[in-house]
């Protein structure tokens, strides 16, 4: 059996992966997708907080943010305000915005040299503080929960005919 090179940075390596996959689908899902579909809307009376696809991407990438901006810079800032659909109303807006998320995703990970960095605590809007480990898990999670759920709500459009 031939050495096996441990770098230190596995843990890293797996969720750089995993967040990059998010941003690659999420870029293609608004690339295949108009934009006036991509925020149609299925609000109804039983269901009046029904988010867009697009409303639901844009989530995605603002968990993502906001989790860096926190990591990076101490930033907590919640990315609502400049991420409605109002102001990111085109393909090539929404994709900007997806870009400027990645950016500072990857500069967060290039703070990373070890795996045991992610143990280290940072302290969260609540006062109190977290594993840097426990933040990217929860992100990752919420982010894929977005994304599945842009997914699910345009299958239902393109499923009832709207498309």
């Amino acid at each position: 059996m031939g050495a096996q090179i441990i770098s230190g940075r596995e843990v890293i390596i797996a969720f750089e992966r995993q967040f990059a996959l998010l941003h690659f689908r999420s870029c293609s899902i608004v690339r295949e997708t108009p934009v006036s579909v991509l925020y149609l809307s299925r609000r109804s009376k039983t269901q009046p907080l029904a988010a867009s696809a697009g409303e639901h991407l844009l989530r995605c990438a603002g968990a993502i943010e906001q989790t860096f901006g926190g990591i990076t810079a101490n930033l907590w800032d919640d990315p609502f305000e400049w991420t409605l659909p109002e102001n990111l109303n085109t393909t090539e807006r929404v994709i900007e915005y997806l870009e400027e998320v990645e950016a500072t995703r990857q500069r967060g990970f290039a703070r990373f040299t070890e795996d045991r960095e992610l143990l280290q605590e940072v302290l969260v809007p609540s006062g109190k503080t977290r594993p840097i480990i426990d933040l990217l898990t929860e992100t990752l999670a919420k982010a894929a929960e977005y994304q599945g759920r842009a997914t699910a709500t345009l299958a239902n459009i393109s499923f009832t005919g709207d498309r």
